[in-house]
């Protein structure tokens, strides 16, 4: 089973972005030479705890740091940008590391309301035309334009002779069904919707349409932290728990650290909205840890898996994924 990295450059509390960029950097070289096979960057925007808005950039870095992981995005956020641009831009990464390049697509705007008027230019970003974008998206870096459409004559350049891998990302059934109708690879992220996905990526195979791909192909994301000990993960769960917290009480804040999250006292409430949220996650061993990925990955029907660390100290984050990779060798 394929394992992969989902990297949202988390800003621990008591550190800055910057540090937080850094510790991306190195945990990218460490994954490769762990053996992992994707490394992907999330955008977000304007959010306290994550450092990360344009993460075609930072890959382009990490494709000078690495030598043999995929790296891409996961995902850029295509409603807020030309099709055409965001064209060029991977077309410019698959010249500089050719058969490594990832594009993975997200609709979500990854910020409030005004935050993406902000990133829009003004406006605020129109799902509605998104699969258009999609498809005019495919079609720049495929060549594969309508020959009626008003950009078939435009180049894209640079021309290289490989395309990037195309991902549509979601947690909805909108979004396979879309991915099956355009005959994209699917990835469906369990760390934001961890009910009823397994359906969501059954009948994107059920429905694919040759397009893109010649055959379905299926990554399902999950949350996880893995430890010595089962005991020991839970402990370095505690900051991601006070984390989805801050998040459900509008609180922009950088991710606690463990000190922070040993401190907080919660309420009965409290526990129990924290409670309900372990769904999204895989905690534990690497005994345990791999066994519960086997399982998701069978539930799913799911090709590949990533996964998504977060804690409350860089080291035991690093810890976590190597752990883990220990389990599957």
């Amino acid at each position: 089973m394929r394992l992969s990295i989902l990297d949202q450059s988390p800003i621990i509390s008591g550190h800055d972005a910057r540090r937080a960029i850094e510790e991306t950097l190195a945990l990218a070289r460490r994954a490769d030479e762990l053996g992992y096979y994707r490394y992907w960057l999330a955008e977000h925007h304007a959010i306290a705890a994550l450092a990360d808005p344009c993460p075609e950039v930072l890959v382009a870095r990490l494709g000078a740091e690495t030598r043999r992981l995929r790296v891409g995005t996961g995902g850029v956020l295509l409603p807020y940008y030309s099709a055409f641009r965001l064209a060029e831009s991977f077309r410019m990464l698959e010249a500089l590391y050719p058969g490594r390049i990832d594009l993975g697509i997200g609709r979500a705007p990854g910020g409030d309301a005004r935050t993406a008027q902000a990133v829009a230019g003004g406006g605020f970003p129109d799902a509605s035309h998104f699969p258009q974008q999609l498809l005019e998206l495919i079609g720049h870096l495929d060549g594969t334009l309508d020959a009626a459409h008003p950009f078939k004559p435009v180049r894209l350049q640079p021309e290289v002779a490989t395309a990037p891998e195309i991902w549509l990302l979601g947690s909805s059934d909108y979004s396979g069904a879309l991915a099956a109708e355009l005959g994209v690879a699917f990835s469906f992220a369990h760390f934001i919707n961890p009910h009823g996905g397994y359906e969501v990526t059954r009948a994107y195979r059920q429905h694919f349409r040759a397009g893109r791909e010649e055959a379905p192909r299926a990554m399902v994301c999950t949350f996880l932290i893995c430890a010595e000990t089962d005991e020991e993960a839970e402990r370095l769960a505690a900051p991601i728990d006070l984390r989805r917290l801050h998040m459900a009480l509008g609180v922009d804040a950088p991710i606690p650290s463990d000190a922070e999250a040993a401190r907080h006292r919660y309420s009965t409430e409290e526990r129990r909205y924290v409670a309900s949220q372990r769904a999204r996650a895989v905690i534990g061993s690497p005994a345990t840890c791999r066994a519960e990925l086997e399982a998701m990955a069978a539930r799913y029907e799911a090709d590949e898996v990533m996964v998504l660390t977060i804690t409350g100290d860089y080291a035991t984050r690093r810890r976590s994924y190597e752990l883990l990779m220990s389990a599957f060798q």
